[in-house]
């Protein structure tokens, strides 16, 4: 009520006063008193997100409570997207009525009056958060007016007239920088000075570092709603983005080592968000090499929501060492390792002797993506599954370059060979599935059977048990090297060799059964298959677990 009776006596004696005004000083007042009277209270100790519509002003006002005389206050706008524009106006206390006298002289005293009521203290055009001090008199009425000349947007203001109880946003530190301290190919390290905030607050405060390829945002909430223009959805705040919740089909989320990161998919690149509590250094992992990205560290307040924004910087990525490469000879093997960390790419040169040409690829572990180019054209690309084979057909002297890259961060193995097309093959002919089969219903507590494909050539196939743990399944089968052969296992480990095959390859099928396992236990089978070349190809793995009762 206070300030609606303050508000209606001021236009009371505001009306009062101009009323013997000239014409020019009435207009002049009039607009100000109908902006005064158009606008809205702004609440006090409150943080208020005000929306603006291009080119159309909004105005908010505040007084002091009653009975204080002078009293410090602020004012923190915070623009969201564009520039805007915004002012503090002053209203000093009204003179009285009029009193009868000299009326040339009562009239230009009036006219000075009513211009010198209303003045600008405070004027700022930008979109850098912005904070205005001053000292307030319960005789004056304060205006803020905000405008946005680009296009409509939204902002947050934040006025207290409290400033001895703790402030709603995290302080900054004295040297409010992001430093820089490490670059790699894939990696960039940063470090920042600690907010006193966090000494004080360390349950309710964290950092929180957004990473992006576009520019620097100099508030949290500019930064949210870049994303949001991009077609993304996001909850309010970024705090309360890295709270449990429903994620976007174009959004990601890893939580690794206590930090939880959100990487956001959009059309300029990825946006990633990670909030590491309150370590002030932190490397980003898994850039691009050679790529410009722009970090952003804000201290984020969890009980208020409140964030503070550090000064953004930017680092390139080291461009990506040019690979070694490495001949290939006429039906030679190279067995390739890739580390996934380290060294991503491998690459292979061939200069072709013959016309047709025949690569062939044995992923042994891991996976890796082939690129093979032919005098710098692309011929083939793909990732590897098992056995792959590419029949290719050019010119003598031919120079065809293979690209192998890892896809993923663990270590990752291939064989390769390059040969005319003519030459006796590396591996031998594979049947149409290397998968084995096992029979539940005719498991027991000591045997189980077993079956697999053959082909219509004559070839050897040995079968390889080991006993395991139910816990060691996903370890045994991720960690398997697909390339190694029964010299890599341990001679207890061997059930049978055989020869096998089948000119119809209907009936290319050969079973096995394995007896003299333990009740209630789970092995794991091993096919081998033998060509002429002595080179195995390992069939999947086979977990199959014995009755405990019979």
């Amino acid at each position: 009520w206070l300030y609606l009776l303050l508000h209606l006596l001021t236009v009371t004696c505001l009306c009062h006063s101009i009323k013997a005004s000239t014409t020019s000083s009435q207009q002049s007042f009039k607009s100000n008193l109908f902006n005064f009277y158009h606008s809205l209270i702004l609440a006090d100790g409150k943080e208020t997100t005000i929306h603006l519509l291009k080119d159309i002003p909004k105005r908010y006002y505040f007084v002091l409570q009653e009975g204080r005389v002078l009293a410090p206050f602020s004012i923190t706008v915070t623009p969201c997207d564009v520039p805007i524009e915004w002012s503090i106006l002053l209203y000093k206390s009204p003179p009285g009525k009029a009193t009868p006298g000299d009326h040339d002289t009562q009239e230009v005293s009036k006219s000075q009056k009513a211009s010198s009521m209303v003045s600008t203290i405070f004027n700022y055009k930008g979109n850098s958060v912005e904070t205005y001090m001053g000292m307030s008199s319960h005789s004056a009425l304060y205006l803020l007016e905000f405008l946005s000349t680009e296009r409509d947007t939204h902002i947050t203001v934040y006025l207290t007239t409290d400033t001895t109880s703790g402030h709603l946003y995290p302080e900054l530190p004295t040297d409010p920088r992001i430093d820089v301290i490490g670059i790699g190919h894939t990696t960039v390290t940063l470090a920042w000075k600690h907010s006193p905030s966090v000494l004080q607050h360390r349950e309710s405060i964290q950092y929180c570092l957004l990473v992006n390829e576009k520019h620097n945002y100099k508030s949290l909430c500019a930064a949210e709603t870049a994303i949001r223009s991009s077609g993304m959805k996001l909850p309010p705040t970024l705090a309360l983005s890295l709270s449990p919740y429903l994620l976007e089909p174009q959004q990601v989320m890893i939580l690794s080592n206590s930090e939880l990161s959100i990487i956001n998919k959009v059309s300029s690149g990825e946006v990633r968000q990670v909030c590491m509590g309150t370590k002030n250094t932190y490397t980003v992992p898994n850039l691009s090499p050679s790529t410009q990205y722009y970090f952003d560290v804000f201290i984020v307040n969890l009980l208020t929501n409140a964030s503070a924004a550090y000064t953004g910087t930017f680092a390139r990525t080291l461009e990506e060492p040019e690979p070694k490469v490495t001949e290939l000879k006429d039906g030679k093997v190279i067995h390739v390792v890739l580390d996934g960390k380290k060294q991503k790419f491998y690459s292979l040169q061939y200069q072709a002797r013959h016309k047709k040409i025949h690569f062939t690829f044995q992923l042994c572990q891991g996976q890796i993506r082939v690129h093979i180019t032919r005098n710098g054209k692309t011929v083939a690309s793909e990732n590897l599954s098992g056995l792959r084979y590419f029949s290719l057909k050019g010119k003598l002297l031919d120079t065809y370059s293979v690209q192998l890259r890892s896809t993923e961060e663990s270590n990752s193995s291939v064989k390769v060979q390059a040969s005319p097309h003519f030459h006796k093959p590396l591996f031998p002919l594979l049947p149409e599935s290397l998968k084995i089969k096992s029979f539940s219903k005719l498991r027991t507590c000591r045997s189980v059977t077993i079956a697999w494909l053959g082909t219509q050539e004559e070839s050897k196939y040995c079968v390889y048990r080991k006993r395991i743990e139910e816990d060691q399944i996903w370890r045994e089968l991720q960690s398997a090297d697909r390339c190694s052969g029964p010299e890599s296992r341990h001679k207890s480990e061997k059930v049978l060799c055989k020869y096998f095959y089948d000119l119809n390859l209907q009936r290319a099928v050969t079973t096995e059964t394995i007896k003299g396992l333990q009740p209630g236990t789970l092995y794991l089978f091993d096919v081998y298959l033998f060509g002429p070349s002595g080179i195995p190809v390992r069939y999947h793995s086979k977990a199959v677990k014995t009755r405990k009762k019979c």
